[in-house]
């Protein structure tokens, strides 16, 4: 069996938790950096296969959707038959969708391998694998944890989408494609050898916990079938649905969705080149955001700790409607300074929004529960995403540009600051008010 604690040079003892923090940031890292690399797909596509924008953004729009339906259900899926099992399904489906890409001649052929596969294999390895983790292997520091994690999915979608685009521009779509499968099946060995579902499958305690192992605790679930797991997830979305919090919880992650994955990662790239600048260089601007988002969702899961996260979310969704009205305005074919700056602004509030949404369905839900409800808050955050990238390709058909797109981004955004600070607390019953 794999170590259960390794020993740094200091002889102290690291907890096995920090191990498998480790290994779901790679796979987060990787699975989101697969998911995202459309956005530097679609002008590759519409030149090589003279597909229109809008086939285009259909096949990312049912990506988004799957993307997002599924993580509830990979919830329930993860507490009956375990992380790591899932896990290495997810990553299965991802090789196997982004592979059919290389035969595809057809545009239903992209929305089959990237919309539905490469969507449910990265569904399943989205943030609520990574709340998951944080929930059941951390009780100090278990923000931080979600916002590194969260850092994880950012910077997947982002850092690496230059890499990506100079692959593209060198060797042609196809080599991205190929790579990406590869890499994503190499990953599956990983996450065997290293993940365990819980802390207590190898006889410890969640990092930072002092209470005693219990059977129950020790226990994975795995006797239940895929239609009980099913059922797990839609009894608590009902259960869910009958309270204010939910509603304005997946209200702002919605809008969270929209004003992200589904605008910025889908058409900022064609949204430059509108403004004459190249694909790298754009890809290069949403790398700035993914190294900053680094530092802006680590720091935000640290403030989540000691700070009320309706106002961190409020805080967040301002700044975000403030740098979206601005980005119309700013870009050329030239990267200026206050671009860089709205880059920046981008960055440090991009997944901020994770840590705090999280903690507070933990807190208004309890630990097992709110994971899943979880789950549902981040279906509609690609849902939302989803209707961004079709909307926005609309409107840039209709008017010639995104401006109008970037424009009611920002609004939402604003909206949904003011949205988050109505968010209630858990009531006396221990029910949400």
């Amino acid at each position: 069996m794999f170590p259960t604690a390794t020993t740094n040079a200091a002889g102290r003892r690291i907890h096995r938790a920090w191990l498998v923090a480790a290994v779901t940031f790679l796979v987060l890292v990787a699975s989101a950096a697969f998911r995202s690399s459309v956005g530097v797909l679609i002008l590759p596509f519409e030149q090589d296969l003279g597909w229109s924008r809008s086939a285009i953004s259909l096949a990312v729009s049912i990506n988004l959707v799957f993307y997002g339906v599924t993580a509830p259900f990979a919830a329930a899926l993860m507490e009956r038959f375990g992380i790591r099992n899932i896990a290495a399904l997810a990553l299965t489906l991802i090789a196997l969708g982004t592979g059919l890409t290389l035969f595809m001649t057809e545009a239903w052929q992209l929305a089959i391998s990237w919309g539905v596969l490469v969507g449910l294999g990265t569904g399943s390895t989205a943030l609520v694998f990574g709340a998951l983790v944080a929930n059941r292997w951390f009780v100090k520091h278990r923000g931080l944890v979600m916002g590194i994690l969260g850092a994880a999915w950012a910077t997947g979608s982002l850092v690496f989408l230059p890499l990506i685009s100079n692959v593209i521009d060198s060797f042609g779509w196809r080599y991205a494609s190929f790579g990406i499968a590869v890499m994503c099946l190499a990953l599956i060995p990983v996450v065997w050898v290293v993940i365990r579902d819980r802390p207590t499958d190898i006889g410890l305690r969640p990092y930072g916990s002092s209470a005693a192992i219990t059977a129950e605790e020790g226990s994975t679930n795995s006797t239940h079938s895929a239609l009980s797991a099913a059922r797990t997830a839609l009894s608590t979305l009902a259960f869910a649905a009958k309270t204010r919090a939910f509603w304005l919880l997946a209200g702002t992650f919605f809008i969270c969705g929209w004003t992200t994955n589904g605008i910025i990662s889908t058409h900022f790239v064609p949204a430059t080149h509108d403004h004459g600048m190249g694909a790298t260089t754009a890809a290069g601007l949403l790398a700035v955001i993914g190294i900053f988002d680094i530092i802006g969702t680590i720091g935000s899961g640290w403030l989540t700790d000691r700070i009320n996260p309706r106002l961190l979310l409020g805080i967040y969704y301002g700044l975000r409607g403030v740098a979206l009205i601005a980005l119309p305005i700013l870009l050329g074919p030239n990267i200026d300074p206050p671009l860089f700056v709205v880059m920046i602004l981008f960055g440090l509030d991009w997944v901020a929004t994770v840590p705090p949404t999280a903690t507070l369905c933990r807190q208004i839900y309890g630990t097992e529960r709110g994971t899943i409800i979880f789950g549902w808050v981040f279906a509609a955050h690609m849902i939302g995403a989803a209707f961004a990238a079709s909307v926005s390709s609309v409107i840039r058909e209709q008017f010639g540009d995104y401006a109008t797109a970037w424009f009611l981004a920002g609004a939402l955004a604003l909206i949904a600051a003011v949205a988050a600070l109505l968010i209630p607390r858990r009531s006396r019953a221990g029910a949400p008010t």
